[in-house]
């Protein structure tokens, strides 16, 4: 399923991940599912795909995650991406990293 497949790419970094939820942690990912983009023709849905977001806080400037995130992101082969903002959080401390996704979806 092509959740597994998100799962996957974000525990080859960590298993500090949730799916929509932050954790008391001062390094982690949150990832979301926000919809769909599949591609119709002859009035049904012919090609799949789901899209969402990727959310990494981190206290650590030029964090080394970002980047396995994103290598992970390639090794899969089904997932594409893009870097969409990088912010630093000053009432927090936290660097915010977000990437947005696609990823194939094979269920009929």
């Amino acid at each position: 399923m092509w959740y597994e497949r998100i799962i996957a790419a974000h525990r080859k970094v960590t298993d500090n991940v949730t799916h929509g939820e932050a954790m008391k942690s001062d390094r982690y990912f949150v990832w979301m599912e926000d919809g769909a983009n599949d591609f119709e023709a002859n009035s049904r849905h012919s090609e799949r795909a789901v899209s969402g977001s990727t959310d990494f806080f981190t206290k650590t400037e030029f964090d080394p995650w970002a980047g396995e995130l994103e290598k992970a992101f390639n090794e899969d082969g089904f997932i594409a991406w893009r870097l969409n903002t990088i912010q630093f959080e000053p009432d927090t401390g936290f660097y915010h990293y977000e990437w947005l996704w696609e990823v194939i979806n094979e269920a009929n």
